[in-house]
């Protein structure tokens, strides 16, 4: 699971998942950011774009111009890798599949 222990929806999915008896390997993704593979195949499970895993709310996002039109893939992976605060969070992966956690509950899909 990829965590952010200051993010409300972050701390909630652990919750629900913890009180379901599941103790998810929690990766502390600001400390320690996905790779470039990581992304990928997260993405390919989620069946995203790299656009649409960014918080587009981020002050990185606004000043790295990745809202501009022509913006590539790669330069959005750079950034989130750069910036892990750009990921979207948290992300749950099971079984081969990925779900975010918003809200909470959508995790149960995948389990």
């Amino acid at each position: 699971m990829l965590h952010n222990p200051r993010c409300s929806k972050s701390r909630a999915t652990l919750a629900l998942l913890q009180d379901r008896g599941i103790e998810p390997d929690l990766s502390l993704y600001l400390e320690t950011p996905p790779t470039r593979e990581e992304l990928q195949t997260i993405l390919q499970q989620l069946g995203m774009k790299p656009i649409e895993l960014v918080r587009k709310g981020e002050a990185e996002f606004r000043e790295l111009g990745l809202g501009e039109p022509g913006v590539s893939d790669d330069r959005i992976l750079d950034a989130m890798i750069e910036h892990p605060r750009l990921i979207e969070r948290p992300i749950v992966l099971a079984n081969g599949k990925a779900s975010i956690g918003r809200p909470p509950e959508s995790v149960l899909d995948i389990l």
